[in-house]
């Protein structure tokens, strides 16, 4: 049974002595992150960060796992494929339905189809390498055209301001208002006239998948475009786009890569929605939203069918996400953690190095004045 307070003005309230043990906590945590990476360079204080975050690094492993696999497999490009099936190669049905020869009775059975096969005998495994191939493709190149586009049109805006920014943002906004859904399915839709593959559709979905990028760039160059170092580089004569990409983007390469990783985690679930809903790649090429769309109606009776494009489209999109929160914590420097005493121990170690080599130089100095 809990009791009532019998002081409700004070409900919620911290005590001054709570408040200064928490201060102190703080600060004794401060100073001992600050003893850890004393002497590193940024670079490396934010790979120790991310290399110690755990979900980030299990999803890094896990996706390059991934990636790996869907490339050695059935091949991709020039790189050769050690599997025995083509993602459009015929054979017999080797299992009632088609259902995976894989198995887990009596031990580990993989079988000539460890996916199963489909209605015409083609090996599920393989179009599920080579769907997966086609989505990383639209991928990546959403991650680097769209990221790049948003830099360009985000840094001009929040540098330049006054006209050019009301110009930029209002075309920004327009198309944000506009779902991307459907400017995508327009752009997808045109690009399946052509003969649709996975780069054209990268590129198109690129054209509307920039402009969070392009606000968000905006915001971080209108805070650093009144820094100390903008105005000693305008004083030495540099340009403004020297000043933009030399001096000032460096210092939003953070925010930009962790929200880079996000755009590319949603840009498989909507190159998968695109071609579920036949805006996107088309036959004789497979995606994963295309093997969805072609096994829905095998749900009911054949789900290995659907299981395993849903499987790796979930599978990538959770591991990019995991991947861009431990690079968010990582170049956050409000993140603090309590050290192990190994760590400690090393810092320390570092520390008298420096300690004892600058004695040393000192010392030398002396000898060689007297």
């Amino acid at each position: 049974m809990t009791l009532p307070n019998p002081n409700p003005s004070t409900a919620g309230t911290v005590a001054p002595d709570e408040i200064d043990e928490i201060e102190i906590g703080n600060s004794i945590e401060n100073a001992i992150e600050l003893k850890e990476v004393e002497g590193l360079s940024q670079g490396r204080i934010v790979l120790r960060r991310f290399l110690r975050h755990r979900g980030a690094m299990t999803a890094a492993f896990v996706l390059i796992a991934v990636v790996l696999l869907v490339t050695t497999s059935i091949g991709w490009g020039p790189i050769p494929g050690w599997w025995r099936w083509s993602p459009t190669e015929f054979d017999d049905v080797v299992n009632p339905g088609g259902s995976p020869t894989l198995s887990f009775e009596g031990g580990l059975t993989i079988g000539p189809h460890p996916f199963g096969q489909d209605n015409l005998g083609r090996d599920v495994f393989a179009r599920v390498m080579r769907g997966t191939q086609q989505s990383l493709i639209v991928m990546v190149i959403v991650g680097l055209v769209a990221t790049s586009i948003g830099i360009v049109m985000g840094a001009v805006s929040g540098f330049l301001r006054g006209r050019i920014d009301n110009v930029l943002m209002r075309f920004t906004d327009m198309i944000i208002t506009i779902p991307v859904i459907m400017i995508g399915a327009i752009l997808g839709r045109l690009v399946a006239t052509q003969g649709a593959t996975a780069v054209m559709l990268g590129l198109a979905l690129s054209l509307v998948t920039w402009t969070s990028m392009a606000r968000l760039v905006r915001a971080e160059f209108l805070s650093l475009r009144e820094r100390e170092f903008v105005d000693a580089a305008r004083v030495a004569g540099a340009s403004n786009s020297r000043i933009m990409f030399k001096h000032m983007l460096p210092n939003a390469v953070g925010v930009i890569i962790v929200n880079t990783t996000l755009l590319m985690a949603s840009a498989i679930l909507l190159e998968t929605a695109l071609s579920y809903l036949g805006f996107g790649i088309r036959a004789p090429n497979v995606s994963l939203g295309t093997l969805i769309a072609e096994y829905q109606t095998a749900f009911a009776t054949r789900p290995w069918l659907f299981w395993w494009p849903g499987l790796f489209i979930v599978l990538i999109a959770l591991c990019v996400n995991f991947i861009g929160d431990g690079l968010r914590d990582a170049f956050d420097p409000r993140q603090r953690r309590i050290p192990s005493k190994r760590s400690m121990d090393r810092a320390a170690e570092r520390a008298a190095r420096r300690q004892a080599a600058a004695a040393s130089a000192t010392a030398t100095t002396e000898a060689s004045g007297a």
